[in-house]
């Protein structure tokens, strides 16, 4: 699994121009499943995104993670992370998992994120969605899973 996680003050999710889902503080998190991807990847993912600290304390310093300051998580599935450019000039998808089996380790994902005790929110699969955010920092990481 692929992620992109970005700090954010403020994200929310339109599809057809009717709002999905809406989070203030806390992280948008973008996610890609991949050919071989396992409930494990998932479960680690999870794990790490609810844990990973990106915010500051009092001292300005990076210690408190999403779960620590009471935030909430905003999460899109995303297959073009595993868009391939190094051939040519159109993105190869050929490493992203079939939409059916990739919905059942995204809907995983997301199931083990909420586990941890963050309020989690997400876009529709499938679906063309349109994304606003508000970054904070800006602060992104990109993630993957360990076997990758």
């Amino acid at each position: 699994m692929k992620a992109v996680v970005q700090r954010v003050t403020r994200a929310s999710i339109k599809v057809r121009g009717a709002l999905v889902a809406l989070i203030e503080k806390g992280l948008l998190v973008f996610v890609g499943v991949g050919k071989g991807d396992t409930e494990s990847d998932a479960r680690y993912m999870a794990k790490k995104i609810s844990e990973l600290r990106m915010f500051e304390g009092n001292d300005g310093r990076i210690q408190y993670s999403v779960r620590d300051i009471h935030g909430e998580v905003l999460v899109v599935s995303q297959f073009t992370l595993y868009g391939d450019c190094r051939k040519g000039r159109r993105p190869s998808f050929t490493e992203a998992e079939l939409p059916e089996k990739a919905e059942v380790l995204y809907r995983t994902f997301v199931r083990f994120l909420a586990e941890t005790g963050v309020p989690v929110q997400e876009g529709v699969f499938r679906e063309m969605m349109e994304v606003e955010l508000t970054n904070d920092g800006p602060f992104t990481l990109l993630l993957e899973s360990p076997h990758r």
